[in-house]
């Protein structure tokens, strides 16, 4: 067979350790052999447009997965690329890529797929040849094939596609990954999952031009913001129950993350677990109960890397950032990965700015039988002149119209944060079934300044507000240690994945007397008057030292040729509070879970349910109440889930039925002179989501979705509203997301994205209630070439109606804001 005129690119392939493919290796070969087969398998299974294919036998290098990171641009230079990187031969016809473009490549790919990934969708197939070089084709109709061709049996694919140690690939479309973490179960497939899970990619990260893990959020429908646009904490809900900026985790483990604004720089996936999550990630630092979001970081790839970013936000904030990677050594086994940013400017509040400093470095080493990584890093944020504004309605008893939201009604304040952090953690494999890790890390947060208490209290209805101003300064120093050992054997036909898992987390933190100012007199609508600003604070003293040890076990036990999948597990929690003050104290809890995946219709269909729990730390009764001093034990929420996940193609959808049930303590009114607290309040949130990623054709990619949500509190603090709607619980939430290729203009992509929000109340009684809001964002990417380098130059309008509105609820009776229309630009080169 003739080959078609190309320039042909060629690179020596990196040689791959010989391993007993029906071993299980954490780091090495044959877990990515049957990663490669199993994944390159479902993806014919479920309908990807592969054309038919002939038997050959492939040189072992051709079954060996390894990491990628191309960036987008012209389809011809990304497939060269990727098989100079691969160190396999490709041919081309020029004709077939003309005014082509591609999303490049990003995970761990063999090189069966990571040709079907960048053709995904492109007409197109990689067709490899005896010698195994590879050749661009067009699909070969049925009547074409040679008489003498093999047609290869139907192959019923087993097994998870995704190792527990590895990155998953990108799925199609490449906003998110093919699965995510889920604690210690490890890395698992998105359809082997009995949870509802996504994880976003550093590649949606870049093309949406998000600068925080709050801004990767906004593609969730079941996510929402409990503060202000722009204020010093982004705090969010997930299916209507609260996590601090605090409470996100760091490749698995709580504490280790900056304070503030979480950066993107060095984050490889953002990914978001819908519900409790006691057994799988232990207890959140301060009790969290409706999710966990968890960050990777990024790892040096087998190309080498140096991208520089410039970034303009409205009105005048500039950051300019770097983004280095190298291996090193004849095998390139140690890998380097530095991230830095800096940031400076005006933001589109009038007149504040912020100045942002980070920088990262990421180390990894590929031993035979073994791996370790280190993580740190130091992130700076300093705010000054101004801060988002969140405003209560109590005192008027009824909710305004939202002012102009560009507008700075806290002149004068300003904030300081610093969090440093660093993490080292290490796999070994000590036989062909077993394994071990262990991970060690540590965090410093430090703050001062006007932190909380940027809010108004509104008095009139023409907006007259009263507010006051509070300086503060603290710390939190958190060290978390993580260790276990991960099984894979079988019992007659049923397959086992045994993991054993020992966590602590010893967190202190320090905190220093408010200053408070006088109370001053402003208006929410014309801000004319300077706040009173507070003096300085008191000395910071330590204020808590707690720890948080667990001991975890879970079995996911495959059954009937892998169609079904069933998760056993549980944790023991226990909670210490060394300090006499307020009161120390040590309790324990037993958290279950529960999960089942069933495919009775083969691999693209999978049924799951699930039971979690969440564990929130217990309480020590103050001198108001007449049980004085008595310890509540930490409390559980419970969750049940039931859900069906289908893939179509190189498209997802996540249907979830959930029901939440979530304790608190309350107070109960006895003939004693004083009332008691119990834990005998509870909030139940069930509802329905549906969630959708990848390319509904060969242009267009979605991402996004809904969900209904019915917040209840079933036994309130106050009787008269048992019944009533749970605050800051809309009912219907929406998210969705649209990228477009151009078919006439290479390289040219038009984005989108609509959020809705529907009604939801501020307050416990249900008086205050917020509008529902709809938002509107536009932007564009465009790949080019300029002086032989990759160029990618980003546009994006923010709330493009420039709507003011109320986004959502931050404590009780206090309404937070939307952001103001926002535009932003930047220009990427690859050198």
């Amino acid at each position: 067979m003739a080959k078609p005129s190309s320039l042909r690119f060629s690179a020596r392939r990196t040689l791959q350790r010989k391993q007993d493919l029906t071993s299980f290796a954490p780091s090495g070969t044959a877990s990515a052999v049957r990663t490669a087969l199993m994944t390159g398998l479902v993806l014919g299974a479920v309908g990807l447009g592969t054309p038919q294919v002939y038997a050959q036998s492939a040189p072992p290098a051709a079954s060996a997965a390894r990491s990628y990171n191309i960036q987008a641009g012209p389809l011809d230079r990304v497939l060269n690329s990727f098989a100079a990187i691969a160190g396999v031969e490709f041919s081309s016809d020029a004709n077939l890529l003309q005014g082509r473009s591609s999303r490049g490549l990003s995970g761990i790919f063999t090189v069966e797929q990571g040709f079907a990934e960048l053709l995904r969708g492109q007409g197109l197939n990689a067709s490899r040849q005896g010698n195994g070089s590879y050749i661009l084709v067009k699909p070969v109709e049925q009547s074409t094939r040679p008489s003498n061709a093999v047609t290869l049996a139907a192959v019923k694919v087993t097994g998870t596609t995704v190792s527990p140690t590895d990155l998953p690939a990108s799925y199609a479309g490449g906003q998110v990954a093919r699965g995510a973490k889920l604690g210690v179960l490890g890395n698992v497939d998105v359809m082997d999952a009995p949870f509802n899970v996504t994880a976003y990619t550093a590649q949606a990260i870049a093309d949406q031009q998000a600068a925080t893990v709050g801004e990767v959020l906004r593609n969730d429908p079941s996510v929402r913001f409990t503060t202000s646009d722009g204020h010093n904490a982004e705090n969010i809900t997930i299916r209507g129950f609260e996590i601090n900026s605090s409470e996100l985790a760091f490749n698995g483990m709580y504490g280790m993350l900056p304070g503030a604004h979480v950066p993107t720089e060095f984050v490889e996936r953002v990914e978001v677990f819908k519900g409790p999550a006691a057994m799988l990630s232990g207890i959140a630092p301060s009790g969290a109960v409706g999710g966990v979001v968890n960050l990777v970081t990024k790892r040096a790839t087998e190309q080498d890397l140096t991208r520089l970013t410039t970034s303009y936000a409205s009105s005048s904030h500039l950051t300019q950032a770097a983004d280095i990677g190298r291996r090193f050594g004849a095998e390139k086994r140690l890998g380097v990965r530095y991230n830095g940013s800096l940031g400076y400017g005006e933001t589109s509040l009038e007149e504040q700015k912020k100045r942002d400093n980070f920088s990262s470095l990421g180390l990894d080493y590929r031993g035979d039988r073994w791996k370790m990584e280190l993580d740190a890093y130091s992130a700076h944020q300093n705010q000054s002149n101004g801060s988002p504004l969140m405003v209560g309605f109590s005192t008027l008893g009824r909710v305004l119209d939202a002012p102009d939201t560009s507008k700075n009604a806290l002149h004068g304040t300003f904030a300081h944060q610093r969090t440093d952090g660093v993490m080292l953690r290490g796999e070994v494999e000590l036989t062909r079934t077993l394994s071990a890790y262990a991970a060690l890390g540590t965090a410093n947060y430090n703050y001062d300044g006007f932190i909380n208490g940027t809010r108004v209290v509104v008095t009139k209805a023409d907006g007259t507000a009263t507010g006051q101003t509070y300086n503060q300064a603290g710390y939190t120093r958190t060290s978390s240690g993580e260790t276990g050992l991960r099984s894979n054997f079988s019992t007659g036909s049923i397959a086992h994945q045994l993991v054993a898992s020992f966590a602590q987390q010893h967190t202190t933190t320090g905190l220093a007397p408010v200053n408070t100012s006088a109370s001053y007199v402003t208006n929410i609508y014309d801000p004319k008057t300077n706040p009173t600003i507070a003096g300085a604070h008191g000395a910071v003293a330590r204020s808590a030292d707690n720890i948080y040890s667990s001991l975890a076990l879970a079995d996911t036990l495959s059954l009937f040729e892998d169609s079904t999948l069933l998760t056993l597990g549980a944790r023991s929690q226990n909670v210490k509070q060394k300090m006499a003050t307020p009161t120390a104290y040590e309790e324990s809890a037993i958290t279950p879970m529960l999960g089942l995946v069933v495919k009775p219709w083969g691999p693209e269909f999978s049924l799951y349910a699930n039971y979690i729990e969440g564990l929130s730390p217990g309480v020590v009764v103050s001198s108001v109440y007449a049980n004085e001093g008595e310890t509540l034990a930490p409390y559980k929420t419970r969750q049940k889930e039931i859900g069906l996940k289908w893939e179509h193609g190189s498209f997802i959808n996540t249907f979830s039925l959930f029901s939440i049930l979530k304790p608190s303590a309350i107070s109960i009114t006895t003939s004693a002179s004083r009332p008691t607290l119990a834990l005998d309040g509870e909030q139940k949130n069930q509802g329905f989501e549906w969630t959708v990623a990848g390319q509904v054709s060969r242009q267009v990619r979605l991402l996004g979705g809904a969900a209904y949500t019915v917040g209840e509190q079933v036994r309130a603090a106050t009787a008269a509203n048992d019944g009533k709607k749970a605050p800051g619980v809309p009912a219907w939430t929406a998210n969705l997301g649209s990228e477009w290729d151009l078919p006439w203009i290479s390289g040219l992509t038009l984005n989108g994205r609509v959020t809705y929000t529907s009604a939801q109340y501020l307050d416990a009684a249900n008086k205050l209630e917020l509008p529902s809001w709809t938002r509107w964002d536009a932007g564009a990417n465009y790949t080019l070439s300029a002086f032989s380098k990759p160029v990618v130059l980003r546009f994006a309008i923010e709330n493009l109606t420039d709507e003011n509105y109320w986004s959502g609820r931050f404590g009780e009776g206090f309404a937070t804001l939307g952001a103001p229309r926002t535009y932003k630009l930047s220009a990427t080169v690859d050198f």
